[in-house]
């Protein structure tokens, strides 16, 4: 099994406290490591440079495959740290090349993420440096003025020393509004435009939608199936054998008294198909008492213990049934294979998200590309839910699942 979890809700760091000494003084250390990114920026921004034009020969083909991936990193570095800064998360949209090293450095050079990093690159080593380094030389500099004026007695560094009052205070007024501008910066560079993030959105709707369209084929088929070698055939017998027994009624009774016992035998199983065909589509249960009630009954035949604790109110059906049949999943999952002796559901609504968690203490290794928890993926993705996994071998499974669900 594994675990989607969706994405955590950010604090931001912002707005500071405005009377904090403490805040302003981990923003100028935040600034301070800012800085220290300077150097590699600027080793990267110009090897990255001389690399374009060598980029078909070999020397430039083994040049990119180190610049470009570490280029990468120092700039997720930044996403995360900048993102933190500003509650939100800045996502990298890098195209999906696949492993083959030769199509990676070709599509390298046709990715946009990949300048917009080159993009970063020089920000940081120039206009970005100044704006790290201003608050940590405005406080770091009436210090320096004090050591020195401790060894040398200077009227010069006397001068400096007393002039070092007004600089704390303008560190005072302009750090935060200098870490923010940084980080808001970085967001706009690294973050892509809202056009291609609506792009890209676009995309991910039209396949969601394909995928969905798919599998609700699939599904209409597996119901036709399901009707036409159950519960149609179970009646098309019934009908057979009640025709036997009106022939056989005058000259046999016995015997289509036995003909309209089997009839009726074939009706109660005929019932039980269509009901099994209606629990596959939308459980009564789910109608009647809502998710939390579903879920409570969909544990009791399960073979091991299952802990259930939903504070889920009603929710529109659509929303109910898909993550329903997404717990559902993930449950016949442990019961398949987690070899787990406990198992637990739990989920909140806030008003806006509803949150959903099923785990065990199983043997763990779960994996998401599975196709039972790439179907939970692509039920959700219909709504724009998500699902992580957190599987490690040996430490049990947790499956998250959250879902966009404004109420009132």
């Amino acid at each position: 099994m594994g675990t989607v979890v969706a994405p955590l809700e950010r604090t931001p760091f912002w707005p500071p406290d405005r009377a904090g000494v403490v805040e302003r003084l981990r923003l100028t250390g935040i600034s301070a490591a800012y800085c220290l990114s300077f150097a590699p920026s600027l080793v990267l921004g110009i090897l990255t440079v001389l690399l374009v034009p060598l980029y078909l020969p070999t020397i430039g083909f083994l040049i990119a495959l180190v610049v470009i991936p570490a280029t990468a990193a120092l700039a997720g570095v930044h996403r995360a740290v900048s993102g933190a800064l500003l509650g939100e998360e800045i996502p990298s949209g890098y195209a999906d090349l696949g492993s083959n090293p030769v199509r990676r450095a070709v599509g390298w050079m046709r990715d946009r993420a990949r300048w917009r990093d080159f993009g970063f690159l020089w920000f940081s080593a120039t206009g970005g440096f100044l704006l790290s380094l201003l608050p940590v030389a405005l406080l770091t500099g009436p210090v320096t003025y004090a050591v020195f004026l401790v060894v040398d007695t200077s009227w010069v560094w006397a001068l400096l020393f007393v002039l070092g009052g007004p600089m704390l205070l303008v560190w005072w007024l302009v750090t935060p509004a200098l870490v923010r501008a940084r980080a808001v910066a970085e967001r706009n560079i690294l973050g892509g435009s809202r056009v291609a993030e609506l792009s890209r959105r676009v995309e991910e709707v039209e396949e969601t939608r394909s995928e969905t369209l798919d599998h609700s084929a699939a599904e209409i088929r597996r119901i036709e199936r399901d009707l036409h070698d159950g519960a149609q055939a179970r009646i098309a017998a019934v009908g057979m054998s009640v025709g036997l027994a009106e022939k056989l009624i005058a000259s046999d009774p016995e015997a289509a008294a036995a003909l309209l016992r089997e009839a009726r035998e074939s009706t109660v199983s005929a019932l039980e198909d269509l009901r099994a065909v209606v629990r596959g589509i939308l459980p009564p249960v789910l109608a009647d008492q809502g998710l939390a009630g579903a879920v409570e009954a969909l544990v009791i035949g399960l073979p091991i213990p299952v802990t259930v604790a939903l504070d889920v109110p009603r929710l529109p059906a659509p929303i109910e049934s898909a993550a329903y049949f997404a717990v559902a999943e993930c449950l016949a999952n442990t019961v398949k294979h987690s070899r787990a002796e406990r198992a637990f559901v739990q989920g909140t609504h806030d008003g806006v998200r509803l949150r959903l968690m099923a785990g065990d203490d199983g043997i763990g290794g779960a994996d998401p590309a599975g196709s039972g928890l790439a179907g939970v993926d692509r039920r959700l993705a219909a709504f724009d839910g998500t699902m992580r996994v957190d599987s490690p071998p040996g430490g049990g499974t947790k499956v998250s699942l959250e879902v966009p669900c404004p109420t009132g």
